[in-house]
């Protein structure tokens, strides 16, 4: 029985989870909760025991000064609670930590004992994912879910997926078995600038966070900080002609898939996310910047990319501004709607390292090399 002493009750509560690791390139997911706990001022009421699940010479405790006290930060994860006002008041449950190193099965038990005992009615899940996307384009964000009636009334992908999976993939599946409703959104992160941070993929799944739950989200600098990670990217590439070559590709060919959908779907979404920003519509807890500054869209997929051959990574010889770089190429991907998988896992956390320039990873949905975002999803 887990005691939650302390813990008001909550309205309308979503659980909100990112673990950094396999199903976190960039850093976008495990970012994306960063903000949200920061912005509404989060406060931490649990930590799960890091003696059980993770292994310390794979994610190794630091240690840092207190006032000249020496004291131990321990991996772990840990969760908190945001209470968001407004005119229809709902509060967040946040859940933020790395990738387990073993017992997945008793950490996602215990993560839905506390769902169960907070009244938790939705748990969202965030990933990202290298993919054949161009950085110049709006970020792919694909949302899935394993249940079929969640996937008709949310307007989400059904995962018919079959392979390896990451805590991703094994923790929306523990949701769907306990019957407490879990969707997934991916954001897709150029292979070629795969380096943490990317602030352009996190304000994509902020977006499309916005959207899913109906929640009026401040954006503070996560805009700027998109423009100015594309601008360095774009310098990056401009200095490669291989790489700026390999870019041009990957846009005909996103331009060319999505024609067909740039005067439907994906335009009507962004219009209304305009009309509820501007009336001030949904719940907040303080004013943000404009959900489509940076040129984010809410839900556009990726085309197929068309390439011959595989560019090496920008690796810029100092910091960029943008914090752009890359230590793989084309290594993760989440579960998606078809069978199929290629590649060995990944991890997407800092200091990753990939020597295969075209490996897919957590969980693609297509057998390729490396260029799958159209259908890739995670369940």
């Amino acid at each position: 029985m887990i005691e939650l002493e302390g813990v008001p009750e909550l309205i309308d509560p979503v659980m909100v989870a990112a673990f950094e690791g396999w199903n976190d390139a960039g850093d976008a997911a495990s970012t994306a909760v960063a903000h949200l706990d920061k912005e509404w001022k989060g406060e931490v009421f649990a930590a799960l025991d890091a003696e059980d699940y993770y292994d310390f010479q794979v994610n190794r405790p630091t240690v840092w000064l207190d006032a000249g006290v020496r004291k131990i930060t321990w991996p772990t994860t840990r969760l908190s609670v945001v209470r968001v006002g407004g005119e229809k008041p709902r509060d967040l449950v946040l859940v933020r930590g790395i990738e387990p190193s073993m017992r997945w099965r008793s950490f996602c038990n215990e993560l839905l004992g506390f769902a169960h005992e907070l009244g938790v009615e939705l748990v969202v899940i965030l990933g990202a994912l290298l993919g054949d996307t161009p950085h110049t384009r709006p970020v792919p964000v694909s949302g899935v879910t394993s249940d079929p009636d969640l996937a008709r009334t949310m307007d989400l992908e059904e995962t018919k997926y079959e392979g390896p999976t990451g805590i991703v993939g094994i923790l929306q599946e523990a949701c769907t078995h306990a019957g407490v409703p879990a969707v997934s959104l991916w954001a897709a992160v150029p292979h070629y600038v795969s380096q943490p941070p990317n602030p352009k993929a996190t304000l994509a799944l902020l977006n499309r966070l916005e959207d899913l739950i109906d929640l009026r989200i401040p954006l503070g600098e996560l805009p700027e900080d998109a423009r100015a990670w594309q601008l360095g990217v774009d310098q990056l590439a401009a200095e490669d002609s291989e790489v700026a070559e390999y870019v041009q590709t990957l846009e005909e060919a996103r331009d060319t898939a999505e024609l067909p959908e740039a005067s439907g779907e994906a335009i009507a979404r962004e219009f209304e996310r305009y009309l509820r920003r501007r009336d001030g519509g949904g719940p907040t807890a303080q004013a943000g910047g404009h959900a489509t500054e940076g040129g984010e869209s809410a839900f556009l997929r990726d085309g197929p990319a068309g390439r011959t051959r595989q560019p090496k990574p920008l690796r810029p010889d100092t910091d960029a501004d943008a914090g752009a770089g890359t230590d793989s190429t084309a290594d993760t991907g989440p579960e998606s709607g078809s069978a199929g998988e290629s590649g060995s896992a990944r991890d997407a956390g800092p200091g990753s390292d990939a020597d295969s320039a075209a490996e897919t990873g957590p969980d693609t949905g297509r057998d390729t090399d490396g260029d799958s975002s159209e259908d890739s999803s995670e369940d």
